[in-house]
């Protein structure tokens, strides 16, 4: 399996190959630099979660296209097996354990949120769902601009096409499922 810094520049170049546009075209659909885009395509820098996310939604793509592996007839997971990618400092860690299924359009991740973590998130497009599910710890979101704190062994499922926040404001880490589904094209 590559590394997730040369993957994820293979798969951008392999995303923009197809939809046949110029490293000019991505930076004016995503919002991230055209300088960016390139040093991210030449495995030269680790784009964070924000600028994946940038780029996706620019390119209408799901996160994990960026994180595609060859099928297989089944999958082990195990997230010490996978490097994560971080944000806020390295305070929110996600593992992409399951990238992208264009048959069934969900994603999923394990997320860790340490103490003090903070992530915002910008919409994603029309028609995103995710379903984010607290194996430890408290996480405090908030969707639309209304607060929901989510305890250990429950779960939340909202539309992702508005702005919304993963914050862990509390004295204990939180380690959480993300569930990601697509709308159909």
């Amino acid at each position: 399996m590559s590394e997730p810094t040369s993957m994820i520049g293979e798969r951008l170049r392999d995303i923009r190959t197809e939809l046949n546009i110029s490293l000019d075209d991505a930076a004016k659909m995503t919002g991230v630099s055209k300088p960016m885009l390139g040093q991210i395509e030449r495995g030269q820098s680790v784009p964070t979660i924000t600028t994946l996310w940038k780029i996706a939604t620019g390119l209408k793509v799901p996160l994990s296209a960026f994180l595609q592996e060859r099928k297989a007839e089944y999958t082990f997971v195990g997230i010490d097996r996978k490097k994560p990618i971080t944000e806020d400092e390295g305070r929110m860690r996600a593992y992409p354990i399951f990238p992208f299924d264009p048959i069934r359009s969900v994603e999923v991740f394990m997320i860790e949120f340490d103490p003090e973590c903070h992530h915002a998130s910008d919409k994603h497009c029309e028609g995103v769902e995710e379903y984010i599910m607290v194996l430890s710890g408290r996480l405090q979101m908030v969707i639309n601009g209304k607060e929901v704190v989510i305890g250990k062994n429950e779960a939340i499922r909202f539309l992702a096409d508005v702005p919304h926040e993963y914050n862990n404001p509390f004295a204990e880490a939180c380690s959480a499922y993300n569930i990601i589904f697509y709308p159909n094209k």
